[in-house]
């Protein structure tokens, strides 16, 4: 089972479309950044949450449910 938190990578939640799902529900924009697939295996959702102010614990909650 897969874990997701604060320090999970873009690159381990994108290419799953469930996972992008729960992501565009959250208003994450990195799913259409150019710059996000260039930086994906270092950018965090903990800090693209801090970023662009979106809730965290409601992110990791609905990602954890699809993996459980």
């Amino acid at each position: 089972m897969v874990k997701f938190t604060k320090d999970t990578t873009l690159a381990k939640v994108l290419g799953d479309a469930e996972l992008e799902k729960v992501l565009a529900k959250h208003n994450v924009p990195c799913l259409g950044c150019p710059f996000a697939k260039i930086e994906m295996n270092k950018l965090k959702i903990g800090e693209i949450c801090k970023m662009y102010g979106i809730k965290l614990e409601s992110l990791l909650k609905d990602l954890n449910k699809i993996k459980s």
